[in-house]
């Protein structure tokens, strides 16, 4: 199937790893340039050569995007070796496994800053870009805490109902410029992020990481947990030309896990 991708340029932030190189890596196999940032260069090269073999450009560029200026730097070296931006893909991450008690006004700030408003200030700086030209995708990476309680990830849940609701009212200033805006809901995703909530669950349990893993897997209907190609999927149809009347959505891809009833 063709997603009409080839030849355009995506930014991926968190890009080196886990779900954001799955992501970098999925565009890319349907023709996209990628510029991807994250904090390990190391990793970044390694990813942006893997890349580079499927016959497409990549442009690896460390920075901490909790720091505005990071941020800016990134946008401003991406546009200059692109020439120019088509997709943004939010995705950069951080939190810490602990119960509320144990979170910091210092953690609160720090997820704050490296999720949402690394994503508002992107968002600020590159869409005008896309509706220059009348055409753009921005997807968020916003986890399922956005709808559920989770006691281990309290500043994911906060965080993440604010990327949800940022892309909602961000959408409807976007559309008349054509430009779509969309946010996925990671579920339990095979991730090193998620293995540290595994093993603090485990040694709040006094069991061993396996076991903490298959009682979550036993509560996801699909049976497994997420692989970080199915949310790499998800962001493919959002910025494929399927997904052209679709904006301002919020899709959850946790094997049916989630419980809520969203309308």
């Amino acid at each position: 199937m063709d997603f009409e991708l080839k030849g355009k340029t995506a930014f991926v932030t968190g890009g080196s790893r886990g779900i954001g190189r799955a992501i970098a890596l999925t565009l890319a196999k349907q023709g996209a340039n990628i510029a991807l940032c994250g904090r390990t260069m190391e990793s970044l090269e390694a990813t942006a050569a893997d890349i580079r073999k499927l016959g497409v450009e990549a442009w690896p560029f460390q920075a901490d995007v909790s720091k505005l200026e990071d941020v800016e730097k990134f946008a401003d070296q991406a546009l200059a070796a692109a020439g120019g931006i088509d997709i943004l893909v939010n995705n950069a991450v951080t939190s810490t496994a602990a119960p509320f008690d144990e979170q910091t006004d210092e953690l609160f700030r720090y997820h704050i800053d490296v999720k949402l408003m690394a994503y508002i200030r992107l968002a600020r700086i590159l869409l005008p870009r896309m509706e220059a030209k009348g055409w753009g995708r921005i997807v968020n990476i916003g986890g399922m805490t956005a709808r559920i309680v989770a006691p281990l990830r309290v500043t994911n849940g906060v965080v993440n109902a604010g990327v949800a609701n940022f892309t909602k009212q961000l959408a409807t200033r976007a559309a008349k410029g054509g430009v779509t805006i969309n946010c996925v809901h990671p579920g339990f995703t095979a991730t090193e992020r998620v293995m540290q909530i595994f093993q603090r669950e485990a040694n709040d349990a006094g069991i061993s990481l396996k076991d903490a893993m298959a009682k979550r897997e036993q509560e996801i209907p699909m049976g497994r947990l997420v692989a970080p190609e199915d949310m790499a999927n998800a962001v493919l149809f959002f910025c494929s030309p399927m997904a052209g009347m679709v904006t301002g959505q919020c899709i959850a891809v946790d094997g049916g896990s989630g419980e809520s009833v969203n309308y």
